[in-house]
């Protein structure tokens, strides 16, 4: 019981996430610059970061190097899935109406084994809604911890890869790059990265995003 209502708590507060950056007033005026919409699991949702001072994590480090040329919205939910986000994907478009969408999800599919042609197909799907939609994607990759064997972490690593030269969407090929591996950047569950490594998220993604940003 315990568990489930932590797992409850999470996701609701994942959902408020949606319109918290709207609500510390870092929403530009109607019509003023472009809005990049988060569709992420618990890494871009600030899990394990909650502080007297608020969340810290990635996107609200983006929010605050952008300041209000850009808007940010995450609809990032602790726990999500590919099959979860695209359930909501459509719902969140009509809503927000994006420019860009960074879709960093299928991280907890492989930690839970599920098949790689499954989550390639979800994601294939999320990206194609997207640009459906008149927005530019953004994948953000994930990959697998060895134990899981060479095999599945092989063929995991590569579906990012391939749902970008299949549609064109830009790619950060890892968004840990450079942080998994540093024990002294993850949190003690070894599976989130922790406050200091937040900077270094953005910092992977900023290179692939910037030109999006730039461009008409």
């Amino acid at each position: 019981m315990g568990r489930r209502l932590a797992l409850l708590k999470e996701l609701a507060r994942g959902f408020l996430l949606v319109t918290v950056l709207a609500a510390t007033g870092h929403t530009p005026a109607a019509g003023a610059g472009k809005t990049v919409l988060v569709m992420g699991n618990s890494i871009s949702a600030a899990y394990g970061l909650q502080t007297e001072a608020g969340e810290r994590g990635w996107v609200e480090l983006l929010q605050e190097r952008l300041g209000s040329r850009h808007r940010v919205v995450n609809a990032s939910i602790s726990g999500d899935t590919t099959v979860g986000g695209l359930a909501r994907l459509p719902r969140t478009l009509a809503m927000h109406r994006p420019d860009i969408v960074i879709i960093e999800l299928g991280g907890n599919d492989g930690l839970r084994g599920h098949p790689v042609a499954a989550i390639r197909a979800n994601l294939l799907a999320m990206t194609e809604a997207v640009l459906a939609n008149g927005a530019k994607p953004l994948l953000a990759g994930m990959q697998m911890p060895p134990n899981l064997g060479p095999r599945y972490t092989r063929a995991f690593r590569e579906i990012y890869a391939d749902v970008a030269d299949g549609t064109g969407a830009a790619l950060v090929p890892f968004i840990l790059e450079g942080v998994a591996t540093d024990r002294e950047l993850m949190q003690p569950d070894g599976i989130h990265p922790n406050d200091r490594a937040q900077p270094l998220l953005l910092d992977n993604v900023w290179p692939v995003l910037e030109p999006l940003l730039d461009a008409d």
